[in-house]
C-alpha cells in the first residue's frame, strides 16, 4: 500500500525505496538511531547493550539488548534487507545464550554501553531506576526473553516460522520499517507486523488456549508399561510399542501368517502392517516406502519396525510391523493372547 503526503495542491504518492539505495548503513546509521529512539520499534524499553557479545565467540553480537519494565530482557535484531534473511535463527540463538544472564552482569554491560556512548551515570541505579526496584530481584529477573525482529520486509519462511514460534509461547515480533522517499527527503512507515496491534490480546488468548491443550495431552498420555510373558518368556516393564513387537514377533516365528494377526486385531488397529512384495532388507524396505506414494508421507519408515532384525519375512512377501501404538494397544494384545492361547501370552501393568 502506498504512503502519502498531504499537500494543499494535493495529494502525493511518496516513492517506495530501499535503505541501501539512499545509502543508509545497517550498523553505522540504523542502528545507531534506533537505540537512542528505540521506542519506535519497542515501546518502553530500554537498551542497555549494543554490539553484545559476552561469551566466548566474540564472533557473534546482538545488534540491541534492552529490557523492559517487567525487567523480561529483550533481544533486538535489525537488517536492511528486503527479506530480513534468517534473522529469526540468530535471535532465537542469542535469546538462549542471554537466558543466563544476572542482573550484575546486566549491570556491568549497561556500564560499558553507558561509557560508550558517554554517558556518565551508574548503570545499577539506572536500571533500578528504570524498573521502578529499590535493590536487585534475581527471582523477578530476566524471567522471559523476547525477541523483535526490526526488517524493511520479511521473507514468507520467515513469517511462518514466526507464526510457529509463538503459537510455542516465544514472545517475538516483527516490526517491518519501508522506506519513502518524496522531494529528496527520506521517510519511515513502521508497522508492527506480528502480532498486529488490533488483534494482539486476542493471538495471546489463542496461544494460552494452545498451550493448555497441550498440556492437557500431555497430562492424559498413556505412558503405562507392562511385564509381559509369552510362553514363559519374560520381558519387563515394556512399552506398548514394544509390546507388540514381542508379541507379534513370537506368533510369526510360530507359524501365525501376518494375515491371521491382521484379521484379529482389526477392530483395533486397521493397519497393524506394511506388506512389500520380495524379501527385503532394512535399506530396501527404506527405498521402498519412499517410493510407495503418499502414503508414504505418513507412514515413514522411523514409523515402523524396520531394521533387518525387525522385519518379517513370510513367503515372498515382506512384512513392517508399525511401531505407533496407541491406547487400544492392550486390547490388541488380549485379543492376540486370547485367539493364540497356546502361546500363553500374560500381560500386566507395572505400577509405578
Amino acid at each position: 500500500m502506498a504512503i502519502y503526503k498531504y499537500l494543499d495542491s494535493g495529494i502525493v504518492a511518496m516513492e517506495r525505496t530501499t535503505f541501501g539505495q539512499q545509502g543508509i548503513r545497517e550498523r553505522q546509521d540504523l542502528q545507531n538511531l534506533l537505540k537512542n529512539q528505540i521506542d519506535i520499534i519497542a515501546p518502553e524499553t530500554l537498551v542497555v547493550a549494543e554490539e553484545f557479545a559476552d561469551w566466548e565467540d566474540s564472533k557473534r553480537r546482538i545488534d540491541l539488548l534492552a529490557i523492559d519494565k517487567e525487567a523480561n530482557l529483550i533481544v533486538i535484531e535489525l537488517k536492511r534487507t528486503e527479506d530480513g534473511g534468517h534473522m529469526e535463527l540468530q535471535a532465537i540463538r542469542y535469546a538462549a545464550m542471554v537466558s543466563t544472564l544476572t542482573f550484575e552482569k546486566l549491570a556491568e554491560a549497561f556500564g560499558k554501553y553507558l561509557s560508550d556512548n558517554g554517558i556518565h551515570k551508574d548503570a545499577t541505579e539506572e536500571l533500578l531506576g528504570f524498573l521502578g526496584w529499590d535493590e536487585p530481584d534475581e527471582d523477578q529477573f530476566a524471567q522471559q526473553v523476547k525477541i523483535i525482529l526490526a526488517s524493511a520486509e520479511f521473507s514468507r519462511e520467515l513469517t511462518s516460522a514466526v507464526m510457529w514460534l509463538t503459537d510455542f509461547g516465544l514472545d517475538i515480533r516483527c516490526v517491518r520499517m519501508r522506506p519513502y522517499t518524496l522531494e529528496n527527503e527520506t521517510f519511515l512507515d513502521v508497522q508492527t507486523l506480528i502480532p498486529l496491534p488490533e488483534v494482539a490480546d486476542f493471538q495471546v488468548r489463542i496461544r494460552e488456549k494452545k498451550q493448555k491443550e497441550r498440556e492437557s495431552r500431555e497430562g492424559t498420555r498413556d505412558t503405562t508399561k507392562y511385564d509381559l510373558t509369552i510362553s514363559g518368556q519374560k520381558f519387563s516393564s515394556q512399552s506398548k510399542r514394544w509390546v507388540m513387537f514381542h508379541i507379534v514377533s513370537a506368533l510369526i516365528n510360530n507359524g501365525v501368517h501376518p494375515k491371521e494377526i491382521i484379521e484379529t486385531i482389526y477392530e483395533f488397529k486397521k493397519r497393524p502392517f506394511e506388506m512389500f512384495d520380495g524379501k527385503l532388507d532394512e535399506e530396501a524396505v527404506i527405498e521402498a516406502f519412499s517410493n510407495s506414494g503418499s502414503d508414504a508421507k505418513l507412514h515413514r519408515s522411523k514409523r515402523f519396525f524396520s531394521e533387518d532384525a525387525q522385519l518379517f519375512h513370510v513367503g515372498n512377501e515382506t512384512y513392517v510391523l508399525t511401531n505407533q501404538w496407541g491406547l487400544r494397544s492392550f486390547q490388541s494384545a488380549n485379543a492376540l493372547a486370547k485367539r493364540f492361547s497356546a502361546m500363553e501370552i500374560q500381560l500386566e501393568p507395572v505400577e509405578d
